[in-house]
């Protein structure tokens, strides 16, 4: 903790604060902003692409888990502790110009920040310069006393003399993964120069971490994570707004997609939707106030239907029958028990045989494909035949979350391999992740505490501006 309070101290940099109570906005029009998947553009294979979220779902889990962290050796390709919260990436501008900066989109905390200069230890992140305060003529620090510095659970006083001293923050994920800085406010753009000029440009002025000690695992085309949970300094609580959606395009694509922040209902995005909008309550846990849970029934693969048991210990039965929604997770993850009758039931289903310990692989559900025959028609027609799986079904309160194969299947045909993209986790908890929600528009209404969502061509949402 003294090493922390040092560290604290010595990053902040005292900047006139201008107070502003146009940190939120009612009333107006939606924001709208591009997303694309982290990995997007770096031309990686598609084993490889499934073997980083793999590994990024093993570390993630431990960030959302309420129970005492898992002391397990980091699978190969993460740091010693590391927690990889990036996936999807938002992209917009901060400051007077606007500098742009590439966050990932994270239902799973609350805090907007970026990496700001001066720098004492960051995570490279590619052509995109570091966030420059001292270049904007909007910036400003927050000072100590101020609401938003004692609103967050970890703060110091910096640099400056009396009440002008300004607010460092240290905000956690877990295992290690931090980020530290000052916390400013300053003039975000959405929509600036996305898309040829087709999204709407809207300013406003926002509190976030401008971060000078950023520790974890990154890609090296982020900048930091835009907090979308439910919590006071998140992005939509800051914007005020009573919606918000977001349809992620496929892990193995390079399109864009849109996030919006406020609009109307689903409706209006019918054009780009494959199939019926569902909706199902979103529920609140106390002990998790940030998050989003649905209520999760059961889980069928094929006709077979697989409750999810309830705790029998009172206070804890909610959470055996509650699911995080997260964007931030790579793959869903189920408690062991959960796991352990979903894999029985593709085992016994597939029809082929079962194979454990796949080089480069954190995948556990795996089976050997048909060797390849004398010419591709005939492989193809036999792959088809003897590759078959069964359908699985998130079963929620009032919907059915019917998976593509695409979503939970992925097949490696040079390596005669099909995964299950699924993981088991220590605990009673089931999490969501985005491969899970990949073509699927997905609507959080805030106001009405409900999830809608739909198949959809996610890159034909930008059509509906």
């Amino acid at each position: 903790m003294k090493q922390l309070a040092a560290l604290l101290i010595l990053i902040a940099l005292p900047v006139p604060y201008r107070a502003h109570t146009a940190s939120v906005f009612p009333g107006a029009g939606a924001v709208s902003l591009l997303l694309t998947h982290a990995d997007a553009g770096l031309g990686l294979a598609r084993p490889e692409l499934v073997r980083r979220m793999a590994h990024r779902a093993t570390a993630r889990r431990r960030l959302l888990s309420s129970d005492p962290p898992v002391r397990a050796p980091v699978s190969g390709g993460l740091a010693a502790g590391g927690i990889v919260t990036n996936e999807y990436l938002v992209r917009l501008a901060v400051g007077t110009p606007p500098r742009p900066v590439s966050l990932t989109l994270d239902t799973g905390s609350d805090l907007v920040w970026t990496q700001c200069s001066p720098c004492r230890d960051c995570f490279d992140q590619g052509a995109l310069p570091l966030l420059d305060p001292a270049a904007s003529s909007s910036y400003a620090s927050v000072p100590c006393g101020a609401p938003p510095c004692r609103a967050l659970p970890f703060t110091s006083c910096g640099g400056g003399g009396g009440d002008r001293r300004s607010c460092a923050y240290a905000y956690h994920y877990g295992d290690k993964s931090v980020t530290i800085g000052d916390l400013a406010t300053d003039l975000f753009t959405f929509g600036e120069d996305n898309n040829g000029g087709r999204l709407p440009t809207r300013r406003r002025r926002l509190t976030f971490g401008c971060g000078h000690v950023n520790k974890g695992v990154f890609q090296s085309n982020e900048t930091g994570i835009a907090g979308f949970g439910r919590g006071r300094w998140s992005l939509p609580s800051q914007l005020n707004v009573t919606s918000f959606s977001y349809c992620f395009t496929s892990v193995f694509e390079s399109k864009s997609s849109l996030v919006t922040l406020g609009g109307g209902s689903p409706a209006i995005y019918s054009h780009a939707h494959t199939g019926e909008v569902q909706s199902t309550p979103l529920l609140k846990n106390p002990s998790q106030p940030s998050l989003y849970f649905l209520s999760l029934k059961a889980i069928s693969v094929g006709s077979t239907r697989i409750p999810v048991a309830e705790e029998e210990e009172p206070r804890r039965r909610h959470r055996r029958r509650s699911a995080i929604i997260d964007s931030g997770a790579s793959i869903t993850t189920l408690p062991e028990d959960l796991y352990e009758a979903v894999k029985a039931e593709f085992v016994a289903q597939v029809g082929l045989p079962l194979i454990t310990g796949v080089e480069g692989s954190a995948l556990d559900i795996c089976f050997e494909l048909p060797p390849m025959a004398s010419s591709p028609a005939t492989f193809w027609r036999r792959r088809r035949r003897l590759a078959a799986v069964p359908e699985l079904t998130l079963h929620l309160e009032g919907a059915d979350w019917e998976l593509p194969r695409g979503n939970y299947v992925f097949e490696d045909l040079a390596a005669g391999v099909m995964c299950v993209v699924l993981d088991a986790a220590p605990g009673e908890q089931t999490v969501i992740g985005n491969f899970q929600q990949q073509n699927t528009h997905v609507v959080y209404d805030l106001e009405n505490n409900r999830l809608s969502f739909a198949p959809a061509r996610c890159d034909r949402l930008v059509d509906s501006l």
